[in-house]
């Protein structure tokens, strides 16, 4: 396990690596999530094994530190993230990342593209003030002392077991705040910054989610739009040889 500083107060964002080649693939997970729980089977699948791979766990989330004085916005995730490649001594990393992870990834490209040659990006979210049913799982409806009070744990009961076994990890103020960041979105927001981009992306969405609003405006702009089909929200866990197959630039 690594560690490195992010908010000039102790504060730690951790990962756990594999060694091998670069450029190094740095896995994003998305809101209530842990990054190893979601694509450490996928990294490890021979078309992709080799290669140096990162599974970063977002502040507040998994193994990473929980400060109760950081804001947790999108900006304030990839300043975070940005810390630990820093600290892992990497350049042009290809990014691939899940729902909020994929905003968060977004900023950070925006933000540092010296660190990212590429985005692997699904289902991420792309806009400001998404549906209710995207993302936030009514999360940000709350105010933020009410889900810490009672509201995380209606949501736990709401969710279903796969990902109420990651979010009962995450620290609730964290995660509540979180949620509201990914509401906001970023400026500018994550899909301009996507269209803007001038590096390898590929963008999947699950079939059984719907068609992907705007996709051609996405496309128009360079950005490879994979629908996979049999899959929802997680991909990685519906259908890992095709998601494996995008990680690898066979799709």
């Amino acid at each position: 396990m690594q560690q490195a500083e992010f908010d000039g107060k102790g504060s730690c964002i951790r990962w756990t690596e594999t060694p091998g080649e670069e450029p190094a693939r740095v896995y994003v997970h998305g809101l209530g999530s842990v990054s190893a729980v979601y694509h450490a089977h996928i990294a490890a699948r021979p078309g992709l094994a080799g290669r140096r791979s990162l599974f970063v766990d977002l502040p507040g989330h998994g193994i990473s530190d929980r400060p109760a004085h950081f804001g947790y916005t999108l900006e304030d995730h990839a300043v975070a993230l940005s810390a630990a490649l820093d600290a892992a001594g990497l350049t042009g990393a290809e990014l691939i990342a899940h729902s909020m992870g994929g905003a968060v990834a977004l900023v950070l490209a925006h933000r540092r593209p010296d660190l990212v040659s590429r985005l692997v990006l699904t289902e991420a979210n792309l806009d400001a003030f998404p549906p209710p049913a995207e993302g936030g799982s009514g999360i940000a409806s709350y105010e933020e002392d009410e889900f810490v009070d009672h509201g995380h744990a209606r949501v736990l009961q709401k969710i279903g077991p796969l990902w109420a076994a990651t979010m009962r990890l995450a620290d609730p103020r964290a995660l509540h705040r979180s949620a509201v960041g990914l509401e906001r979105g970023s400026e500018p927001v994550m899909r301009t910054i996507l269209k803007s981009l001038p590096i390898d992306r590929v963008y999947l969405q699950g079939e059984l989610s719907g068609e992907l609003e705007g996709r051609e405006g996405l496309e128009a702009a360079g950005v490879r739009v994979v629908s996979v089909p049999g899959a929802g929200h997680n991909v990685m866990f519906d259908q890992p040889d095709a998601f494996a197959a995008a990680v690898a630039g066979r799709a």
